[in-house]
């Protein structure tokens, strides 16, 4: 391995610096958007059932928030209720959105980031290459004389090539990671989405109306 870095020159440094960056995203996102974590499947289920008499108290509403993202979305609008219970229901959806879009930030961290890795990542493996083709030019003996320096001239071979290669391969997997990230925290957003407006409905029952 060492052998191939130094055959690929000093580019090839920013390029492994982002592997290592992508690499690092990617498990850190697997680890931070599971269902588990962000829309457990009975949630909602036991949060009607919870709250099909009474709303529940400050306690369990707080633990419902550290729950999951979901369980927080849905603790926004209990805890409102608790508050006031004169809520209008747009005051309602207004709270759970205003939880939701910090829940969705939360959810789309580092993802910006691993998609620049994935777009930078071909145009470092060009600059590679560009610096080979410098390497390549400058073996050429100068006054047009034939030979040139043949170490020189596979040296910069090297660096094309391999920079080139390195960057695809940095790129390709960042590319569909960011895809599958991209498209599991839509389908969560969804989920909380919905799920928010079904509280929402069920908890109808439990608003006064102002006088």
């Amino acid at each position: 391995m060492f052998s191939i870095i130094q055959a690929a020159g000093w580019p090839i440094w920013p390029l492994i610096v982002c592997s290592v960056l992508a690499l690092a995203i990617v498990i850190d996102r697997f680890l931070s958007l599971k269902a588990s974590k962000v829309a457990p499947a009975r949630l909602l289920d036991e949060v009607l059932s919870v709250t099909r008499t009474a709303i529940p108290g400050p306690d369990v509403v707080s633990q419902l928030e550290k729950n999951s993202a979901l369980g927080e979305v849905l603790a926004s609008g209990l805890r409102a209720i608790n508050s006031d219970a004169r809520c209008t229901e747009d005051d309602l959806r207004a709270i759970m959105e205003s939880t939701g879009r910090i829940v969705a930030h939360r959810l789309e961290q580092r993802l910006s980031a691993l998609a620049t890795i994935a777009s930078a990542a071909p145009l470092m493996g060009l600059f590679g290459t560009v610096v080979g083709m410098i390497e390549i030019f400058g073996s050429q003996a100068p006054g047009g004389a034939t030979g040139g320096n043949p170490a020189q001239l596979a040296h910069g071979i090297s660096i094309a090539l391999y920079n080139t290669a390195f960057g695809l391969i940095v790129a390709i997997p960042s590319l569909i990671f960011w895809r599958y990230f991209r498209g599991r925290v839509d389908a969560y957003l969804l989920t909380l989405e919905l799920s928010a407006e079904h509280l929402a409905r069920h908890l109808k029952v439990f608003r006064k109306t102002v006088p």
